[in-house]
Formats: structure tokens, sequence, C-alpha cells
């Protein structure tokens, strides 16, 4: 089980990990994480960032080494990660990386509820998504392969990770699109009387409550 963390927001991990690397401030934390594509898996906001910080510095995790002032812009505050912020950000990252937690997904949700749409859309929807995937796949392969030839894999395995989760989605979506258009997913036709009005939900909910399946009526 996750430890409940003191500052438990994923941007202080990425925070804490850039901060490994020098004193810097909040406008230059924001910067260096969009640059390295941090953007694309959190939230990196300059409000919540400021947020963050006060939050890491106020458990002890950050301090303040100085100030920098760039022409007539207002004084900015240089933080540090200190040893108790080291140790936080080595135990959390053990911790992502070896116990698995639950983690949200939108396109779950919506499969949840896909019942509301008739079979035939939701093929159609599917296939929007498929060429969706299919473009994210390629963009993604595309960065990989733009990378300096110099840089260490060792900075490249969370994207080739996120390409292989892309992969593993068009695989299942397709595999569902394919049961879909070729009728061979259960229960077919008693999804379409639904949506065509020859037969009614509360119909279907009850008949599904007594029997603890989903099959056609007789």
């Amino acid at each position: 089980m996750a430890k409940k963390r003191k500052v438990g927001n994923l941007l202080a991990l990425a925070v804490l990990a850039t901060l490994v690397e020098r004193p810097m401030h909040r406008y230059e934390i924001a910067a260096m994480l969009v640059e390295r594509g941090k953007d694309r898996d959190m939230d990196v906001k300059i409000g919540s960032l400021y947020t963050v910080v006060q939050n890491l510095e106020k458990h002890g995790f950050l301090e303040v080494v100085g100030s920098e002032r760039d022409g007539a812009r207002p004084e900015r505050t240089i933080y540090a990660i200190t040893e108790a912020g080291r140790a936080e950000a080595v135990d959390w990252t053990r911790e992502i990386i070896s116990t698995p937690e639950p983690e949200y997904h939108r396109f779950s949700a919506g499969l949840s509820i896909a019942a509301m749409l008739p079979p035939d859309e939701l093929i159609a929807l599917l296939g929007t998504r498929l060429e969706r995937l299919e473009q994210a796949v390629a963009a993604a392969r595309a960065e990989i392969a733009n990378c300096p030839p110099a840089l260490p894999r060792l900075f490249l395995i969370e994207a080739e990770f996120n390409v292989s989760m892309l992969e593993a989605e068009i695989a299942w979506v397709r595999g569902l699109r394919a049961e879909l258009t070729e009728g061979t997913f259960p229960d077919l036709d008693m999804w379409r009387k639904v949506h065509t009005g020859n037969l009614d939900i509360p119909d279907v909910v009850r008949m599904i409550m007594e029997r603890g399946d989903f099959t056609s009526p007789a």
C-alpha cells in the first residue's frame, strides 16, 4: 500500500527530481519540466507549482538558498533540495516503481457506461480512437528516434513505456471493435433492441439481476 506523503502531488516528486541537479527558482523549474516533456504526464502550471514548492519547503524538503532579480522583474527565490528532500524523492520513486496502485483512466470510465450508446455508434467512435492512438504512437516513436544518439537509454525508458501502453490499448480497442463489427460480441441483438425502443431498459436491468447474466430473453 502506498504511503501517505506529506506532499502527495506527483508534481512534487518531479520538482524534487529536478532540483537534485542544482538550485533553481520556480520559473526555471517549470521551464525544465516542460522542456523534458513532464507536462504530458502532469499539469505543470505556475500557480500549482508555487503551491507545491511552498509545501515542500514547509515540510523541510526544500530550502531557500538565495534570490535573483532580472531587470525590472520581481525578485525570484532560489530553492535547493535538502537531504530530507533527497530521501523523500528516492523513497517515493522506489514505491512508485515497485507498488502497483489504481490509476483512474477516462477511457475506463467511458467504457463502463458504453451501453448508453448504440453498438454501431460505438464502433465508429472506437475507429476514431484507433486513428488517434496510432497517430500518437507514430509521434512518440518519431520523438524517440529524433533524440540525440548519445542520449543514454536510461532517459528514454519512460517514453518507451508510454509507447508500449498505447500499443496495448490499440490492440485491445481493435479487438473489441472487431467483435462488434463481426457480430461476435455477446448480446448485440439485445443491445440494439434497447436503442431501437424494442426493449425497455428497466426490463433489461431486472433480467440481469434475476439471472445474473446478460442473455437475450426467449
